[in-house]
């Protein structure tokens, strides 16, 4: 069991830290104030903050990280001058295993081709003190579910999908790699306080609706930002009756509204999980705290005086959705579904249907999911489309297949991926994705941008439940409705899915014969970290030069993005995943993907000296060598998706000195942040479309740079007209100093 003595000092201290809290506020809290008011780093300041205004400096318990991401963390942790990370923390090895042939095989492959990656994560973790989980021990949010996560807690992770630890009462926050060493160097880590909306769930599912059709209707009422800046805390009789891990599918996938984290109070549902995790003595101390766990009964009896905003779900009424294409916030209840594709001309075949990722992949959702297969066997069906499961880790697999579901599956035609991200990232070898047809894929996963699962524009992904996807590859329609609609089996007969059914925990428990752990050195100070200067995936870092402290003229517009511009537009996933821990030749892709708003081209923009139209790096790397600055020009939500910091530090790397949008997805903006960029937003959401081709923009005032006040930019146009602009920040005085000392690690190592 891990972390068993931090969490009984944390379980000790909790009720008298929080009779102080609430002696200070004077008023009921949320369970998340709860825990967010007994992490602040300096137990002594508290203090009623305000929600969406106040910036607070908050203390982990502990920080993980996927492969992708900790190596350019832990590439600036080394930079960070510590001996060891302050905080329990661990890499898990889940990112660079790509789905091609099976399970066993592509492990094989993933261990070769990425030798070099794992062993310097291996030997980092080694030095640092860092917990490390092998290749195939399973994906990131899973396996901290299994093993890490706890009622009460707070963990950041360099993952968008961290939220997932929120299904066992946790605050878990998706965050980038800066933020990270900010907590493992012992630092405090700066949140602005978020603001709080209740989901209250009424009811109990039944029928073919599952958890993630709680989720998938919240985005369908919050869009893609209606999170943004505030944490989503669910409650209710409908709460109580959810396992631990259907809680963890709704928190994991608040990502896609933009919510900071989200999560559920502790009740037994969660007691039933840690038992069967191995996790009892945790589960004791937990029952022992009653209501520490849980918000105030005043909040419960009155939600709508302590949250922002309020959603009512009734789970009786709740239908099955399919969300998407291209959007996780498109949501279509699914007896819409055959009537919206068709006017909306979607490929109505299903060409492959995927299950499991960090999302849906816990024996729960397996269970339930066979269950339709048996069904399909048992009735003379077969798949009429392509059928993939892809476990959530080693333990989940070694039991489902223990208990017959990889059968059930493999009788169907269905193929077993490795314990990893696989297609949920891109990481998906799909035979006949170059010829980019038009097509439809549907997925238990939890993200279905343009290009996301298999690299082609015209694959419209679709995200559901593990069941319903097991029904829609089964009939191999999306007009399919099990609710309602037959199929024909072999003998020509008319035959109706029976809604599923399934298991909570298994029956037998938990199995598995090797977990993938591996504990760190017990003294890594002889622990040598090797990178050779020759390598193309890994590359130490050069620290980023400071302000000058000049306002910043003769910037030159890089390009003018339109419309939706994620973190898979700025610096895409799939095969750039092998270039991770290479600053210099990852920046290759840098807004590759974004969309000129001149030309409606993507990777095409005009080099302002010589006129002519070439890549977005190229001709960023052409201004960097000409000494010219940059400017990014971006519009709603800028840097949605994913929590990956590439997409601030290729910019960065390249020249360009500012993004300028209508509005910041959160994490992306902190990471400009951190990185030492202008993170800048228009005062006027119309100046946008002053914005031309040929623009120059000098900064007037940014020599007064302070909190609170506005930018203002001169942008000089092909004709020499001229526009100034305002631009909003959200700098606090700690964040300036970060942009003053080239980038937070920058101000880290001056104070170490």
């Amino acid at each position: 069991m891990f972390d068993l003595e931090l969490i009984k000092e944390i379980y000790t201290g909790l009720p008298e830290q929080l009779n102080k809290v609430k002696n200070v506020i004077g008023r009921p809290l949320t369970y998340a104030e709860k825990i967010l008011y007994t992490h602040l780093f300096q137990k002594e300041t508290i203090s009623s903050f305000k929600r969406g205004v106040d910036y607070v400096d908050f203390a982990p318990d502990r920080v993980a990280m996927q492969d992708a991401t900790a190596q350019m963390a832990l590439l600036q942790f080394i930079n960070s001058g510590k001996t060891t990370t302050a905080v329990p923390s661990t890499v898990h090895c889940d990112h660079l295993i790509q789905a091609q042939v099976n399970g066993i095989k592509d492990l094989g492959i993933a261990k070769n081709i990425n030798k070099e990656v794992y062993d310097f994560l291996e030997s980092v973790s080694n030095k640092y003190g860092i917990g490390f989980w092998k290749p195939g021990a399973g994906i990131i949010h899973q396996v901290v579910l299994e093993n890490y996560a706890f009622p009460g807690g707070m963990m950041i992770g360099t993952d968008s999908h961290t939220p997932n630890a929120g299904g066992l009462g946790m605050v878990a926050i998706g965050v980038g790699g800066a933020d990270a060493v900010d907590v493992m160097a012992g630092m405090p880590w700066e949140l602005k306080m978020p603001k709080l909306i209740g989901v209250r769930l009424t009811g109990k599912l039944n029928g073919w609706a599952s958890p993630k059709d709680i989720i998938l209707k919240v985005a369908g009422i919050l869009t893609v930002k209606g999170g943004t800046g505030a944490i989503i805390e669910y409650f209710g009789v409908g709460a109580e009756s959810l396992s631990a891990t259907g809680k963890g599918t709704i928190c994991n996938m608040g990502a896609e509204v933009g919510a900071t984290t989200s999560l559920f109070a502790y009740d037994e549902s969660m007691e039933r999980y840690l038992n069967a995790t191995g996790r009892e003595e945790v589960a004791m101390l937990a029952n022992k705290l009653g209501s520490h766990l849980k918000a105030d009964p005043e909040v419960y009896e009155n939600p709508e005086l302590y949250f922002d905003q309020l959603i009512d779900i009734n789970l009786s009424e709740l239908e099955p959705h399919i969300n998407g294409p291209f959007t996780p916030d498109r949501a279509t209840p699914i007896s819409k579904m055959a009537e919206t594709a068709k006017e909306n001309k979607w490929p109505l075949e299903v060409s492959v249907g995927l299950i499991g990722s960090c999302t849906n992949s816990s024996y729960e959702d397996i269970s339930r999911a066979a269950s339709v297969a048996e069904q399909a066997v048992e009735k003379g069906l077969e798949a009429n489309s392509e059928f993939t499961i892809t476990p959530g880790s080693e333990q989940v697999r070694f039991t489902i297949e223990r208990d017959g579901y990889i059968d059930t599956f493999e009788k169907i035609g269905a193929s077993v991926f490795a314990n990893a991200c696989g297609p949920c990232i891109g990481q998906w070898a799909r035979t006949g994705a170059e010829k980019e047809e038009k097509n439809t894929i549907v997925h238990s996963f939890n993200r279905n941008f343009s290009k996301r699962a298999d690299g082609n524009p015209n694959t419209h992904a679709f995200v559901t439940s593990p069941e319903i996807v097991t029904a829609l590859a089964i009939a191999g329609r999306l007009d399919f409705n099990p609710l309602d609609d037959t199929l024909t089996n072999r003998n020509g007969k008319q035959v109706k899915l029976n809604p599923p059914s399934g298991y909570e925990l298994p029956v037998n428990g938990f199995d598995v014969e090797d977990a993938g752990y591996q504990a760190p050195a017990e003294d890594g100070s002889n622990v040598a970290v090797n990178v050779s200067t020759e390598s193309k995936r890994l590359q130490l870092l050069t620290p980023f030069e400071p302000w000058d402290g000049k306002n910043i003229e003769g910037a030159k517009l890089l390009i003018k993005a339109l419309g939706k511009c994620t973190t898979d537009h700025i610096s895409m996933a799939g095969p750039w995943l092998r270039f991770r821990g290479h600053l210099d030749n990852i920046s290759n892709n840098m807004l590759i993907g974004a969309v000129n708003a001149f030309s409606s081209e993507t990777n095409k923009v005009k080099n302002q000296v010589t006129g002519e139209y070439n890549e977005v790096p190229k001709v960023q790397r052409f201004y960097k060598e000409q000494g010219i600055p940059t400017v990014v020009v971006g519009d709603h939500n800028y840097g949605e998706g994913s929590s990956r910091e590439h997409a601030a530090m290729e910019p960065r790397h390249l020249g360009v000195k500012a993004v300028i949008v209508k509005s910041f997805a959160r994490i992306h903006e902190t990471n400009l942040k951190k990185q030492g960029m202008l993170a800048l937003t228009f005062a006027n959401e119309g100046d946008y479309d002053l914005i031309q081709e040929d623009d120059t923009f000098n900064f007037i005032n940014l020599v007064g740079f302070k909190a609170g006040k506005p930018l203002v930019v001169e942008v000089v146009h092909a004709d020499n007209s001229i526009d100034l602009i305002e631009l909003n920040h959200t700098y606090n005085s700690q964040q300036i100093e970060w942009f003053k000392a080239g980038s937070a690690l920058n101000l880290i190592k001056q104070e170490a």
